[in-house]
Order: C-alpha cells, then sequence, then structure tokens
C-alpha cells in the first residue's frame, strides 16, 4: 500500500499501543537550532570582524589625502593655502607632473610644492619636476626622492621632544627661530658639498635641508608636521611654511596621484580589493578548520559495519512520506503512487511492463468500463492542492485498482461454477 493511501486509510483504523517511552524522530525546531548555533555565531563573528575593519579603513581616509590644499581635515593643508591666498600668492593645484609642467610654463618665477605620500613618481619623473623651477620644497621624501635630488642626504630617524632652533644662515629658516619637537629629521654624510642643514637635533640629523646647485634651491623639509592644520601653529612652523612658499607670487601645490603611474596593463584583483578583504577571508578560513575539527571528532571513530544493509520496506516508505510531508512535496507524493498503480494496472489487464502510458489508460477505461478522460485524470492529470486533495485522489487510484482486478479476475459469461 503506498504512503498517501495509508495516511487515507489510518483514521478508519485502530490505533496501536504506544510505549510510554517512545520518541519522535522527527526533529524539532528547537532541536535544529541547537545543531546549528555554532555556525550562527561563527557567522556573526566573521560578520562583525568585515564590518569594524571597513570601518577601520574608511576612518582612515576621512578627510582627503594628506596635505592637499582643500582638505580642512587635520592631516591637511587648507589653513596655510588660504593665508597664502590672502597674502596674494597665486596657488595652483596640480595633481599630474603634466598639469605642474603647465604651470610653471604660465609662470615667470614660481615657487613648487611637492608631497608625494603614495611614492607615485619614479625616480626620472622626480628629476624631471625638480627642474621645471628655481625653487622646490620637498616634504617629507622618501628614498627614491633623496637618490635623485639629494645624494648625500639620508634619513635620521625621529627628534626629541625639545624644540629646535634654525642654527643656520637660510633666511625662511632665520626667521622661523623655533620649530615644534619631535617629527621626523634627515642626516648630511660628511664627504657632501653643497648641502646646509637647520634645526639640528644634536646627534647629527637636521628637520630641514636646503641645496643650492646652479641657480636652483631644493629645500627637504624632513616632517609634514610644518604645513599640516592641526600642527602648523606651532612654535615657529607656520613661519618657517610661509617664508618657503611665500616667496615669489606664484605657487605650484603638486600632490601626485595614480594619474602619474605609467599604466602597463589593466589593474590585478589583488590592487582593486579593499585592504580588509584578506584578514577577513583569512579568518573565515580559521573559523572554517577549527568547525571541521570540533564536528568532526564529536562523534568518535568510525564503526565498521558489514554491507548491504537490509532495510525493511515499511521504514523506507515511512521515510519517504515523512519527507514528502515535511517539504509539502505533494505532486512529487502522487507521482510515487501513479507510477507503482500504473506498472500493476498494465499487468492486471494483460499488458507488458513496456506499454505506453495511453494504451494502458485505454485497456483500464475497457475493463472497467469507465471513461478514458476519468482514468487519464485520476492517473496523469489531476494536481493536488492541498493533502485533503492528495488523499482523495489516493483514495480514486486504489479505487481505480480494485475495479480494475474484480474485472480481470471474474468468470466468463455463460459460467457457472460447480
Amino acid at each position: 500500500m503506498t504512503p498517501a493511501t495509508d495516511a487515507a486509510t489510518a483514521p478508519a483504523m485502530t490505533p496501536a499501543p504506544v510505549a510510554p517511552d517512545a520518541v519522535s524522530s522527527t526533529p524539532t525546531l528547537r532541536a535544529a537550532l541547537r545543531r546549528s548555533g555554532f555556525w550562527v555565531a561563527a557567522g556573526a563573528g566573521a560578520l562583525l570582524v568585515a564590518i569594524i575593519a571597513t570601518a577601520v579603513a574608511g576612518g582612515s581616509a576621512s578627510g582627503g589625502p594628506p596635505l592637499a590644499a582643500d582638505n580642512a581635515a587635520q592631516a591637511g593643508a587648507r589653513a596655510l593655502v588660504e593665508v597664502l591666498r590672502n597674502q596674494g600668492v597665486d596657488v595652483t593645484l596640480a595633481g599630474t607632473l603634466e598639469e605642474a609642467t603647465a604651470a610653471a610654463a604660465r609662470s615667470t618665477d614660481p615657487t613648487l610644492f611637492y608631497f608625494d605620500a603614495d611614492g607615485y613618481l619614479t625616480r626620472d619623473r622626480v628629476t624631471r619636476m625638480a627642474g621645471l623651477v628655481s625653487r622646490t620644497v620637498v616634504v617629507d621624501p622618501d628614498f627614491g626622492t633623496l637618490q635623485a635630488l639629494a645624494p648625500g642626504v639620508g634619513f635620521g630617524g625621529l627628534a626629541a621632544s625639545a624644540s629646535r632652533e634654525a642654527v643656520c644662515d637660510i633666511p625662511s629658516a632665520v626667521k622661523a627661530g623655533r620649530l615644534s619637537p619631535g617629527g621626523k629629521t634627515l642626516t648630511i654624510a660628511a664627504d657632501a658639498s653643497g648641502l646646509t642643514g637647520c634645526f639640528p637635533t644634536g646627534r647629527g640629523a637636521f628637520a630641514l635641508v636646503a641645496r643650492r646647485d646652479q641657480g636652483r634651491t631644493i629645500t627637504l623639509v624632513a616632517d609634514t608636521a610644518v604645513f599640516s592644520n592641526d600642527t602648523i601653529t606651532r612654535n615657529g612652523n607656520a613661519a618657517l611654511a610661509l617664508n618657503l612658499l611665500g616667496s615669489s607670487g606664484d605657487l605650484i601645490w603638486y600632490l601626485p596621484t595614480l594619474a602619474d603611474v605609467a599604466r602597463t596593463g589593466p589593474p590585478s584583483l589583488g590592487e582593486l580589493t579593499p585592504g580588509w578583504v584578506t584578514p577577513t577571508l583569512v579568518l573565515l578560513v580559521v573559523v572554517a578548520l577549527a568547525a571541521m575539527v570540533w564536528r568532526g571528532r564529536r562523534f568518535g571513530p568510525l564503526v565498521a559495519e558489514n554491507l548491504p544493509v537490509t532495510v525493511r520496506a515499511s521504514e523506507t516508505m515511512e521515510g519517504r512520506a515523512r519527507l514528502y510531508a515535511r517539504s509539502g512535496a505533494r505532486l512529487r507524493a502522487v507521482d510515487a503512487l501513479r507510477v507503482g498503480a500504473l506498472q500493476r494496472l498494465a499487468g492486471k489487464v494483460g499488458l507488458s511492463r513496456l506499454a505506453g502510458l495511453d494504451e494502458v489508460i485505454l485497456a483500464v477505461a475497457a475493463a472497467t468500463g469507465r471513461a478514458p478522460g476519468d482514468v487519464r485524470a485520476a492517473l496523469v492529470d489531476a494536481v493536488p492542492a492541498g493533502d485533503r486533495d492528495l488523499i482523495a485522489l489516493s483514495d480514486q487510484i486504489q479505487d481505480l485498482e480494485r475495479a480494475t482486478a474484480r474485472a480481470t479476475t471474474s468468470p466468463p459469461p455463460g459460467r457457472m461454477d460447480p
């Protein structure tokens, strides 16, 4: 008997006594949540880490690039640029070397401010940049910039906490007097020539190094604190910045961008991926490995079992019925009933198992005296809309099988049993 038939006839049968300690094999919602609790907690933890990493990455870039002329944040330089403009200095912003070159060509005697925080310019382009004007102020130079502009200058580490006096003959430094304490410094090699250091730290390092060569002056300022909004008002920072950059009527404010980088092909996936993606993926992999170890060990070692395993037909039938009922697969359940019924009906009307569907329907209709359309609806066309329709349809299929069995097993007309 099919699962749907069992369900239909169950109310008419006397229920068998159930043991007091019988437990349903269908898992409850609470048990399912308890088993999936670890995965829910792991997913929530990974999501929390991703949100925190995104917030940290986004917060570090707020306010704009460091020392940008239009950046009013602490790391920007908008305060200095506005003061220079109020004093009559024409400040031209440049984002590429080509823009800086065009701005230098339009002015008679400009000053160039250069700060490359990300190292976009190559050594050759740095040399080209320094040759645009007669006065260049380079802030926080990296190793490549020092090798291109002043090979005798190196890094001196961080200065002491005390403020530093100029102790040099450069007019801009003398007018500034003292710089704010701390910050990066530069060193001058013993055999270097044409270099002047200002604001010494007492260990052979300077906050400012100037190089004069063939009528050009390149001023290297080791730390950005002299120009940034949050520290420019300390000690003589403002005086030094204004005297370095306001000595002429035109100032080119050049901060290199990605447009200065030579294009060698499309960016790779690693270059386009945000920085927080890699640690998040590593964390997810670690969590997955820990979960596999934890879940793999909790059931103990594997137990050998002789195969094949014999499963009773009633258990298979009950298992399928539970699966169909849990997922609401009424059409799958009735299809299973119809397939079995068609095979049995074909045998009862004398057809082979390979007979076509229409042949079986016509033969059953002829044997039972029913309309072929009704037989086809029960075996093929009818679609149950709910559990009540599914039970009714299973009853129709069962009734059709019984009618076919009676019609094919009844004695022929005119014959009487003894």
